[in-house]
C-alpha cells in the first residue's frame, strides 16, 4: 500500500494547506478584496446617488465592513467605550414652530427628560478619564413622540468625510493589534501613519492637539452635532441646522502635564467630578444652540455643508440658544442605566431629518448593527434606560430576551382580523414623513469636487487660538509625534502642517530634530479609487469667509463664576481658624466646594473640624486653587513638610489661583516660586473677593512663559 502523502512535505499539497492556513502576514504586492476575495476598486467612498446624494443601502462593501467593524469587541462599545451618565431634562426657550414641528421644541412651559451619556472614544472601559482624546456627548430625549437621539462629540468636525474610512480610523488610533500598546493614546506610529496620509483628518487634528481634548470637567465643555442635519416644519419647509451644547460655566481644560498626573492619581476623575456635583445640587447646565442655514443658501459658503471635516463659523451663522438642558439625577445602577443605553443617530421625532452627509449615512446603519452586537437582541429598545415614554404598537415580535407579551391573533400589517390595527399615521397624526429631497444623479462611488480643501479650516482653527493655546498645539504635536518610531511618518506629518501654518510646522519640526520637507509630500494619491485621476484627489485651499473664529478660543470662554469649583486649604496644628472660618464661607456661599488637607487626618488645633484629606491621599492636580491661611505653629509645619512644598509648587505650576494670609507666606519663601515678585493669580494678603475673581479666571497661563518650577 502507498504511503500517504504528509501535510509537512514540500510540493503541491503542502502549498494547499499553507494557503487555507488561519494566520496571514502583511506581504507585498497583494490586492485589497472583501472578505469574500472580490478584489476592490475603490476603498475610500461608499455608494452614493451622485457625489452629493444619499449612500445606497446596496452597498455590499460598506456593509461588509462595517459589519465585521462593528462586531469585533464583545461586550463593551468599539468606541466610546468609557463612559458615565445622568438623567435630567430639556426646556426650550420659545417655540421653534417658524423652524421644526419637534414637538418637544414648541411649548418653553413643558420639560422633556433626557439622559446623556459622555464618553471618551480609544481607550478601553477600563482606561484614564484624562486622555487625550475626543469626548462622546450623546443626549437621549424621551419625547412625547418617540425617543430623539442627538449623538454626538465635543469637537465640531470629524477625522473622515466618508464612513467607509471609519474602521480604518479606528484600527489605526486603537492600541497596535500586535502588542495591544498603547491604550487610549494616538501617540503610536499607526495613528500618525493614518494621518499623515489622509489629509482630510487635519482639521480635526488641530482640535485634538488643542486643549479641548482635555476638559477640565465634563460640565466644562461644549457638545457639537458634528453633522448638518434638516429641521422641516409643519409647511414641510426644510432648513439645514447644526447643534451645539453651550456650558453654562464656560469651556476649560487642564495642562497637559496635570492631565497625565491625574490619570494616575485618579483615573475617574471626570466620572467623580460629574457625579458629586450633581450630589451636591451643582447640577450641570447648558444651553441647547442652533445655527440655521436656509435651504437656498447651502451653496454660498466656501466649503460643503454635508462635509463632516468642516464648520460653520459662529461669526458667520451666528449660534441661537433656544433652550437648556438640566442634569440634576445620577444613575441608580452604572450597568443597567449608563452602560446598556443605546443610542442612535436615527432615532428622529417628526421635524428633524438627515442629510446626505456620507459619514452620518454609514451611521445610520452601523450604530444598529452594534447595538445587535452589543446588547444580543433586536429587543434592546426594551431594556428600561431605552423605552421611549410614549407608547410603542408595531406587530414586531419574538427575539432574544423580548419583555413585551403581545396579546391578539396578528404578528403583520395589514390585517383584518385586528381590524387593521394598528394603524399607519398620518403627517398631521404625527407619523414621520422623510423629507423628500429630490435626486437625479448616477450611481457612483465617489465625492463632490467641494469635499477637497483639507487645510483651510485647520488654518482658520490655529489662527484663532491665543498665544498660550498655540504653544499648547505645539508642544500636544511634539509629544504625540516624538513616540512615532519611524521617521518617514514624522517627515509626512510636518509636510501636512506646512499646509495649515508654516511657523506651526517649523516649531513642531525643531521639537523633533528634523528639518521642514522642502517640498511636502502631499499623499492625496494614496488614498484614492485604484482608477482614478490623481489631480482630482490632490487637496486645494479655498479662500474662506473669515481668517479668524473668537469663538473657537477657550481662552474667550466664560470666567464669572466658581461654582463646583475644587479649593484646597492647606492646614496644620497652629492655624488661624478666622483665617479658615471666613475664606470657607465666603468661598463656599460664591459655589466653591473646600476641601482641608493636612499631614494627617483627624482633629486640627486652630479650627473646630478635621482635616478632610491627608497629603499622601490629596493632590494639586485634583483642585482648581489653593490657599494657605495664617497661624505660625502651622506654618511651621507646612514649610518643614515636603509634600506640602510640592502641592504649592506644582499648583503654580500649572498656572492656579494661589492666595496666602499672614504667617502663610512663610510656606511661600520654601517653595520654588519667584520671591518678591508680583505673578499673576497670586495673592497675598488679599480679601476673599480678590481670590474669588482670581479662581474664576480659571488659569494664569501666561505664567507658563515664566521661570521654570520644578514640581
Amino acid at each position: 500500500m502507498a504511503k500517504k502523502k504528509s501535510i509537512t512535505t514540500s510540493g503541491k499539497l503542502s502549498k494547499k494547506i499553507e494557503n487555507l492556513a488561519p494566520h496571514t502576514e502583511e506581504g507585498v504586492d497583494q490586492f485589497l478584496t472583501t472578505n469574500q476575495g472580490l478584489r476592490i476598486n475603490d476603498n475610500q467612498n461608499s455608494l452614493k446617488a451622485g457625489e452629493r446624494g444619499a449612500t445606497l443601502l446596496e452597498d455590499f462593501i460598506l456593509r461588509e465592513k462595517i459589519t465585521h467593524f462593528d462586531h469585533e469587541r464583545i461586550p463593551e462599545r468599539i468606541v466610546h467605550a468609557r463612559g458615565e451618565g445622568a438623567h435630567g431634562y430639556f426646556q426650550v426657550y420659545e417655540s421653534m414652530a417658524k423652524y421644526t414641528k419637534a414637538g418637544f421644541l414648541q411649548d418653553p412651559g413643558k420639560q422633556t427628560p433626557v439622559f446623556v451619556r459622555f464618553s471618551t472614544v480609544a481607550g478601553s472601559r477600563g482606561s484614564s478619564d484624562l486622555a487625550r482624546d475626543v469626548r462622546g456627548f450623546a443626549v437621549k430625549f424621551y419625547t412625547d413622540e418617540g425617543n430623539y437621539d442627538l449623538v454626538g462629540n465635543n469637537v465640531p468636525v470629524f477625522f473622515i468625510q466618508d464612513a467607509m474610512k471609519f474602521p480604518d480610523f479606528v484600527h489605526a488610533v486603537k492600541p497596535e493589534p500586535h502588542n495591544e500598546i498603547p491604550q487610549a493614546a494616538s501617540a503610536h506610529d499607526t495613528f500618525w501613519d493614518f494621518v499623515s496620509i489622509a489629509p482630510e483628518s487635519m482639521h480635526m487634528i488641530m482640535w485634538v492637539m488643542s486643549d479641548r481634548a482635555i476638559p477640565r470637567s465634563l460640565r466644562m465643555m461644549e457638545g457639537f452635532g458634528v453633522h448638518t442635519f434638516r429641521f422641516i416644519n409643519a409647511a414641510g419647509k426644510s432648513s439645514f441646522v447644526k447643534f451645539h451644547w453651550k456650558p453654562i460655566l464656560g469651556v476649560h481644560s487642564v495642562a497637559w502635564d496635570e492631565a497625565q498626573q491625574i490619570s494616575g492619581k485618579d483615573p475617574d476623575f471626570h466620572r467623580r467630578d460629574l457625579w458629586n456635583a450633581i450630589e451636591t445640587g451643582a447640577y450641570p447646565e447648558w444651553e441647547l444652540g442652533v445655527q440655521i442655514v436656509a435651504e437656498k443658501d447651502e451653496h454660498k459658503f466656501p466649503f460643503d455643508l454635508l462635509d463632516p471635516t468642516k464648520l460653520i463659523p459662529e461669526e458667520v451663522v451666528p449660534v441661537i440658544r433656544i433652550g437648556k438642558m438640566v442634569l440634576n439625577r445620577n444613575p441608580d445602577n452604572f450597568f443597567a442605566e449608563t452602560e446598556q443605553v443605546a443610542f442612535h443617530p436615527g432615532h428622529l421625532v417628526p421635524g428633524i431629518d438627515f442629510t446626505n452627509d456620507p459619514l452620518l449615512q454609514g451611521r445610520l446603519f452601523s450604530y444598529t448593527d452594534t447595538q445587535l452586537s452589543r446588547l444580543g437582541s433586536p429587543n434592546f429598545h426594551e431594556i428600561p434606560i431605552n423605552r421611549p415614554v410614549s407608547p410603542v404598537h408595531n406587530n414586531q415580535r419574538d427575539g432574544h430576551m423580548r419583555q413585551t407579551i403581545n396579546r391578539g391573533e396578528t404578528a403583520y400589517e395589514p390585517n383584518t382580523i385586528s381590524n387593521g390595527c394598528p394603524f399607519q399615521a398620518k403627517a398631521k397624526e404625527g407619523g414621520f414623513t422623510a423629507y423628500e429631497e429630490r435626486i437625479d444623479a448616477k450611481k457612483i462611488r465617489g465625492r463632490s469636487d467641494s469635499f477637497f480643501d483639507h487645510f483651510s479650516q485647520a488654518t482658520l482653527f490655529y489662527n484663532s487660538q491665543s498665544e498660550v493655546e498655540k504653544n499648547h498645539i505645539v508642544n500636544a504635536l511634539r509629544f504625540e509625534l516624538g513616540k512615532v518610531t519611524r521617521p518617514d511618518i514624522r517627515v509626512r506629518m510636518i509636510g501636512l502642517l506646512t499646509q495649515v501654518d508654516t511657523s506651526l510646522a517649523a516649531r513642531v519640526a525643531e521639537g523633533l530634530g528634523i528639518k521642514v520637507p522642502a517640498k511636502p509630500e502631499l499623499p492625496m494619491n494614496q488614498v484614492r479609487p485604484a482608477d482614478a485621476d490623481v489631480k482630482k484627489y490632490e487637496p486645494r485651499t479655498v479662500k474662506q469667509q473669515i481668517t479668524a473664529s473668537p469663538a473657537l478660543s477657550m481662552a474667550n470662554t466664560i470666567k464669572n463664576t466658581i461654582v463646583s469649583r475644587q479649593v484646597a486649604f492647606l492646614v496644620a496644628d497652629g492655624v488661624t481658624g478666622a483665617d479658615v472660618n471666613k475664606m470657607k464661607a465666603d468661598l463656599q456661599a460664591a459655589g466653591a466646594q473646600v476641601q482641608l488637607i493636612a499631614p494627617r487626618l483627624g482633629k486640627i488645633k486652630g479650627i473646630d473640624g478635621e482635616a478632610d484629606q491627608s497629603f499622601l491621599g490629596a493632590a494639586s492636580v485634583l483642585f482648581d486653587a489653593v490657599y494657605i491661611p495664617g497661624g505660625a505653629a502651622s506654618a511651621a509645619t507646612l514649610k518643614n513638610d515636603a509634600t506640602a512644598l510640592h502641592f504649592v509648587n506644582e499648583a503654580f505650576k500649572h498656572c492656579k489661583a494661589i492666595a496666602v494670609s499672614g504667617e502663610g507666606i512663610d510656606v511661600l519663601r520654601e517653595t520654588y516660586l519667584p520671591d518678591g515678585k508680583k505673578e499673576p493669580g497670586l495673592l497675598i494678603n488679599a480679601g476673599s473677593k480678590d481670590f474669588i475673581k482670581a479662581i474664576a479666571q480659571h488659569r494664569f497661563w501666561e505664567r507658563e512663559t515664566g521661570p521654570g518650577i520644578p514640581a
